[in-house]
Order: C-alpha cells, then sequence, then structure tokens
C-alpha cells in the first residue's frame, strides 16, 4: 500500500511538472498558435501548423539578422528556442500517431520538405558568423542539430520508424518494470486485471472530438 502511494504521489508530481511550467519558463507558442494546435486534432493537420509556426519563427529570424539592430541578441536567440521546440513537437507527434498507427504521411511529406529549407537557411547563418553570433550560438547550433536529427527520423520509412517507436515504449516499459518490486508489479497486474473484466471493448484512441469525422479537408489543407 505504501508503494502504491509512493507511487501514486510521483505520477501526480510529473503530471503537474508537465500541465504547469515552472516560474519563469516562456511558452514557445503564442495563445493563438495553441489554440489553432487544440484545433488540429487530426495528425497531418498538426504537423502542417507546426511547419507553418516554424517557417514563421525562420522568417522572423531572417529578418532579424538582416536588420542588424542594436540588441537583436536576445530577439535572434528566442526565435531560435522557439523554433527547436516547435521541431521537437513535430516529433512528438508523429511518434505518437505512429505508435496508434495512424497514417501520416501527408504531414510527413510536408515536413520533410520544409526541414530541408529550414537547415540551409540556418546553416547559411552560421556560415556567415554574424557580429553578435557569440550571443546565441549555443541556440543555433541546438537549432541545426535538432532540425538535422528530425530530417533523419523523417526520412525513414514509416513502417519502420513505426516499430522502432514501439519497440522503444516496450523497452521503456521493461525499464520500468525491472526497478519495480516483484510483488507490487505482480499486485498491480491483479489489479489491472480486476479492473477490465466487464469492461466494454474500447474503439481505438483518436483525436477527433465527440461527433466529428474525417472529412476530406482535413488531409488537403493545413
Amino acid at each position: 500500500m505504501k508503494y502504491f502511494l509512493i507511487c501514486t504521489l510521483s505520477v501526480c508530481a510529473l503530471t503537474l511538472a508537465a500541465a504547469f511550467p515552472a516560474l519563469g519558463q516562456r511558452e514557445f507558442l503564442t495563445n493563438d498558435e495553441i489554440e489553432k494546435i487544440r484545433e488540429a486534432q487530426e495528425p497531418n493537420l498538426r504537423l502542417k501548423m507546426y511547419v507553418l509556426f516554424a517557417r514563421q519563427r525562420i522568417d522572423q529570424l531572417q529578418q532579424q539578422i538582416a536588420k542588424d539592430k542594436k540588441g537583436r541578441s536576445l530577439m535572434v536567440r528566442q526565435l531560435l528556442e522557439d523554433y527547436t521546440q516547435i521541431i521537437d513537437a513535430i516529433d512528438t507527434v508523429s511518434d505518437d500517431a505512429l505508435k496508434r498507427k495512424v497514417d501520416i504521411s501527408l504531414g510527413i511529406a510536408a515536413v520533410a520538405a520544409a526541414e530541408k529549407n529550414f537547415l540551409g537557411m540556418l546553416q547559411q547563418i552560421e556560415e556567415s558568423q554574424p557580429h553578435d553570433v557569440d550571443m546565441y550560438e549555443v541556440a543555433l547550433k541546438d537549432a541545426i542539430g535538432n532540425t538535422s536529427d528530425s530530417m533523419e527520423s523523417t526520412q525513414q520509412d514509416l513502417g519502420k520508424r513505426a516499430e522502432e517507436v514501439i519497440a522503444k515504449v516496450a523497452e521503456e516499459k521493461k525499464k520500468v518494470e525491472a526497478l519495480t518490486p516483484k510483488d507490487a508489479l505482480k499486485a498491480q497486474k491483479a489489479e489491472d486485471a480486476k479492473a477490465d473484466v466487464g469492461k466494454p471493448t474500447r474503439k481505438p484512441p483518436t483525436l477527433y472530438r465527440p461527433g466529428e469525422t474525417p472529412s476530406a479537408s482535413d488531409v488537403t489543407h493545413p
């Protein structure tokens, strides 16, 4: 009982940490963008939306570099950090969809085409060595590195990538079980089995809201 209480408290702490960012931590999307992401329930639409936001950050970044105004380094660094987190979000959405066996070929095609351009633009900035690059060099290298890694994942065969994602989830589950006391693990499995008895079969998870159905426009418009 004590073990389960500790586990429950730990899960709650992690959930709260994810739901409420640390004080002073800046949100990488605007309120309007967050609302648009919430509305884009279908993974392909959500990926295209993130691509749009990433492109906007890159455009703003290039404008800042071209202007060379005094004190621009803070804005440049923030744009790079926001862009990097958007790329991370793209990978997260992709992996989650593949884990659930959702077809994201349209979204991935949009991501692949965009990231190639993004990487080229970031590398151009790095090669130009702006006079204030020391102020945002780490953020620039992170943006380049994350884009390269994301491109590598995007260029993978989706079937193979899905297998790797599922295998990774299974491996992480094994690690957690290995660290869990056998008695507690056995008791937890018994509780899970008992909870499943008489439970109605659930439909596959979906990102659509109740009453919503996929339409042709869902996969043809960003």
